[in-house]
């Protein structure tokens, strides 16, 4: 039976209880299922406007989910919840300390599959890349990606699951990173600032100019721009 997956101080109220950091809990009741290598596998970039969705797959050795994690590490958590410079901070860490790879699913093919499925397809991409076919994966979210290996999906798996948090940061750095890029190709929209979310100045400049070659024409707002929707 699996384990419930969010753990709480016991005599507290809800109100008050805390949310336990992200552990090994999930890796290691996997490589005692599976054996071999566990990855974590995470998403960043589904509900923007413009850019690609990428997808990051990250394993972390067996022997260091056995000691206390050291240095920047200690603060893996979900992406989402970080500051910009600890993020940084952290891809270096990971990418420096672990195996990694990511899968970018592009404009094109966001539009022709539909984000879901590219967003799937990045998943497998990224664990199709990793060095060492791992023996188990552990995805963020409920959606099956179709892995050739045992998988596990975790929802808010970011928040809990320490080499999903990994994967989140590897994914949601190299994504932001792209964006800060496109930035200097088109300034006028700010992809610096929102990374391409539907911001409220991302949506006048898009209402200004019109859409790049980047911006995702299965979205609404980007019809609408394009005049293919009242």
């Amino acid at each position: 039976m699996q384990k419930s997956e969010f753990r709480w101080e016991l005599n507290v109220s809800p109100s008050k209880a805390k949310k336990v950091s992200p552990s090994f809990d999930l890796e290691l009741e996997e490589l005692g299922a599976a054996g071999g290598l566990v990855c974590g596998v995470d998403e960043a970039g589904r509900g923007p406007l413009a850019g690609p969705v990428v997808a990051a797959a990250v394993i972390i050795p067996s022997e260091t989910m056995k000691i206390p994690l050291a240095g920047s590490l200690r603060k893996l958590s979900d992406s989402k919840a970080l500051k910009e410079d600890i993020r940084a901070d952290l891809y270096l860490e990971v990418t420096q300390t672990f195996e990694y790879v990511i899968g970018i699913a592009d404009v094109a093919r966001i539009d022709r599959d539909n984000i879901l499925q590219a967003t799937l397809w990045a998943m497998r991409k990224a664990v199709s890349l990793l060095p060492r076919e791992p023996d188990a994966a552990l995805i963020d979210g409920n959606r099956d990606p179709g892995l050739p290996c045992q998988t596990r999906m975790v929802i808010g798996g970011d928040a809990k699951c320490l080499s999903i948090a990994a994967a989140s940061i590897v994914a949601k750095v190299a994504r932001d990173r792209m964006m800060s890029d496109l930035s200097l190709k088109h300034p006028e929209y700010g992809f610096e600032q929102h990374k391409g979310y539907g911001t409220k100045a991302h949506l006048e400049a898009l209402g200004r100019f019109g859409p790049t070659p980047h911006h995702r024409r299965s979205f609404r707002p980007v019809r609408l721009a394009l005049g293919f929707e009242d």
